[in-house]
This record gives C-alpha cells, structure tokens and sequence, in this order.
C-alpha cells in the first residue's frame, strides 16, 4: 500500500471528503471506459482500477499519516 496519486509538484492529493476520493475514482473510470469505446484501451484495462481509499492525517509540514503510522510526504525530485 503507498500513496499515488501526487500532484504535480509531487505531494500527495488528499480529499477533504471520503465522497470527493470516490468521485473522482468514478471519474476516472468513466474516461477509461469512454476510451474503451473509442477503441483506446481494452476492456479490462478501461474497467478495473487499484486504487483504494484510505483516511488519513495530514501534518502541518504536508506529510501524511495512514491509521497504521506509515508517513509518507512530498517526493523528492
């Protein structure tokens, strides 16, 4: 489990809502899906996702913490 969607300043996107994160995984699934009728991806790749969502803490100094401790912050680049 690791945090994956980053911005592109490599911190970790957070939503203020658990119903914001399920909005945009439905978002995104329906693009795929329009992809696959476009005949730009197949089915199983344009109906499946990995992504899960997790409640986390957010710090002052913008790093994460998920309920089990794991921190994880900005991405070096």
């Amino acid at each position: 489990m690791m945090p994956t969607w980053r911005d592109e300043h490599g911190v970790i996107v957070t939503y203020a809502t658990e119903r914001e994160a399920q909005i945009e995984i439905a978002e995104m699934l329906m693009e795929q899906l329009r992809q696959f009728l476009a005949g730009e991806r197949d089915f199983g790749d344009a109906s499946t996702t990995g992504d899960f969502i997790l409640p986390v803490e957010v710090w002052p100094d913008g790093t994460i913490e998920t309920e089990d401790g794991r921190r994880f912050g900005k991405q070096e680049t």
